[in-house]
C-alpha cells in the first residue's frame, strides 16, 4: 500500500514528555464497532469489559540499555553512544551504535568500568559487542551504568531521569530483555488489575522483546517492501490453552498493547487455535490482514506511518482511524509512549 496514506498531521504539542500520575488517570478515546466515540479514562475499562473475557499483556521488563561510554583506540578516543536490543550470548549483545560510521571490528568500548569489543559490523548502525563480563554480573553492571531507552521522540527533548526508571516500565514487568517499553501497559496500576480481576476477567501474559525498530516510521513509499525487525516473542502452552478455552467458552480476547497482538497473531493457526510459540516474530500487520486471535485492544496514539498505526488501521479500516486520530488530535489526546490510550471495540 502507498505509506503515504498512513501520514497525517501532528502538532509537536501533544507528544507526551511524561505520563498521567497515577497511570490509569490517563484518557481512553473509546471507539465502537460502528465508529462511535466515547471519551473516557484507562480507569474505566472494566466497564467496557465483562466475566469471561480474557486480557493478554506483555510482561517483557526495560533493560536500563542505553549506555554512554567511549571507542578507545591506540591515540584515539572518542564518544559513544549504544542501545543494547538483543541478546545473542550470556556475554554478548546486538547493538545499536552512535556514530556508527568509523566502527570496526576490534574496536574496545569502555563504558565507565564496564568493556567489551565489537565483534561484528551489521548494517544500520547496527554492531555485536562482546562484553568482559556475563551473565548476571554483566547485567548487573548493566543496571547500574545503563539508562532507560526512551524512544527518540522524547529523547530527542529530554534525557531519561530517576523518574524514567519507574515510570517506563509496567507493573507487571517480569522477563528481562525489551529495549522498550509496551507502551500500552503502561496505564495499568495494581488497583485497576484488581478491578478486573474482581470482575470476573481473566489475566493472561506473552512475552515479545521490543525492538527499537517498533516505533520507527515506514521510509519506503510502498509498505509492501519494508521489512519488520524480528523480535523475540513467547507464548506459553498453559496460557495458550487458557486463552483458546475462554474464547471457545464466548470470551473476548482483548490485546493489551500491539505487542500482545503481533505475538497472539503469530501464535495462532488458520483457525484461530494459539498454540505455545517461541521464536522470533517478524509480523507486519496492515490493511486487508485477517485477525485470528484478537477481539479487542488497548492501545496508545501511534506515530504517523508507523507500522503501529497501519496495524490499528488494518484492525477497524483505515479510513475509520483517520477519524479517530483527527478527533484525538482535536481534543488534546497526549500522543506515544506515555501518551493516552485508545480502547478499540470490533465486532469479533
Amino acid at each position: 500500500m502507498d505509506v503515504s496514506l498512513f501520514d497525517f498531521p501532528l502538532p509537536k504539542a501533544l507528544i507526551a514528555l511524561r505520563p498521567a500520575v497515577p497511570r490509569d488517570s490517563a484518557r481512553m478515546l473509546v471507539v465502537s464497532p460502528d465508529g462511535g466515540i466515547q471519551h473516557r479514562l484507562v480507569r474505566d475499562l472494566p466497564e467496557y469489559l465483562r466475566r469471561g473475557d480474557v486480557m493478554v499483556l506483555n510482561n517483557t521488563r526495560v533493560m536500563p540499555s542505553r549506555l554512554h561510554g567511549v571507542r578507545a583506540r591506540v591515540g584515539s578516543r572518542a564518544k559513544i553512544e549504544v542501545l543494547l536490543h538483543r541478546r545473542l550470548a550470556p556475554d554478548r549483545f546486538r547493538a545499536l551504535v552512535r556514530p556508527a560510521r568509523r566502527l570496526v571490528v576490534g574496536d574496545a568500548l569502555k563504558f565507565g568500568d564496564l568493556t567489551g569489543t565489537v565483534a561484528a559490523r551489521r548494517d544500520g548502525g547496527e554492531a555485536e559487542i562482546v562484553f568482559a563480563l556475563a551473565g548476571e554480573a554483566l547485567d548487573a553492571a548493566i543496571a547500574r551504568l545503563g539508562e532507560m531507552p526512551l524512544p527518540p521522540y522524547i529523547a530527542g527533548r529530554r534525557r531519561a531521569d530517576a523518574r524514567d526508571t519507574a515510570d517506563y516500565q509496567t507493573v507487571f514487568a517480569r522477563q528481562a530483555g525489551s529495549a522498550a517499553a509496551p507502551t500500552a501497559g503502561l496505564h495499568f496500576t495494581d488497583e485497576l488489575l484488581a478491578r478486573l480481576a474482581q470482575k470476573g476477567v481473566a489475566r493472561e501474559s506473552v512475552t515479545l522483546h521490543v525492538g527499537p525498530g517498533t516505533f520507527l516510521p515506514v521510509t519506503v513509499a510502498d509498505s509492501t517492501q519494508h521489512r519488520m525487525h524480528p523480535e523475540q516473542a513467547w507464548l506459553e502452552s498453559g496460557a495458550a490453552s487458557r486463552i483458546n478455552a475462554a474464547h471457545n467458552a464466548g470470551g473476548r480476547r482483548l490485546a493489551i498493547g500491539t505487542t500482545s497482538l503481533r505475538t497472539l497473531e503469530s501464535a495462532a493457526d488458520a483457525h484461530g487455535r494459539l498454540h505455545a510459540f517461541a521464536g522470533d516474530t517478524d509480523i507486519f500487520i496492515t490493511p486487508g490482514y485477517h485477525f485470528r486471535a484478537v477481539d479487542l485492544l488497548l492501545t496508545n496514539f501511534h506515530l504517523p506511518r508507523s507500522t503501529l498505526f497501519m496495524l490499528v488501521c488494518a484492525f477497524m479500516g483505515l479510513e475509520m482511524m483517520k477519524k479517530i486520530y483527527a478527533e484525538a488530535i482535536a481534543t488534546g489526546y497526549r500522543f506515544y509512549s506515555y501518551g493516552d490510550a485508545c480502547l478499540l471495540l470490533r465486532n469479533p
